[in-house]
């Protein structure tokens, strides 16, 4: 037995349950949030038996795709930064971050 915590991006997260129902893989969904950019993430936790394992990363791969966006600086109000304008930056966003742990034991009620 396997426990899958997947961090994906909130636009993700609707079509990747979608997807986990499809396949009849039981998750639960937490909101999280991200830090580096502050923004919405869901993290899924799924219980799952070892040989469904690769199974459930194909989904997240397939569906969590990285794509770049457009972001803003932080404004400073540190006036030793005289002048400094917040710009677009662009940042490389969505993907996952998968951890697979080994479950000691599951039981279901």
């Amino acid at each position: 037995m396997k426990l899958i915590l997947a961090i994906v991006q909130d636009k993700d997260s609707n079509r990747l349950a979608n997807e986990f129902i499809d396949a009849n893989i039981r998750a639960t969904k937490l909101s999280s949030t991200g830090g580096f950019l502050k923004a919405g993430n869901s993290t899924f936790i799924i219980g799952i038996e070892d040989e469904r394992v690769d199974d459930a990363l194909a989904l997240i791969k397939e569906t969590c795709q990285a794509r770049t966006q457009y972001v803003t600086t932080p404004v400073t109000l540190d006036i030793s930064l005289d002048g400094q304008v917040p710009y677009p930056v662009e940042v490389e966003v969505g993907g996952a971050t998968v951890f697979v742990l080994p479950v000691e034991g599951f039981q279901q009620y």
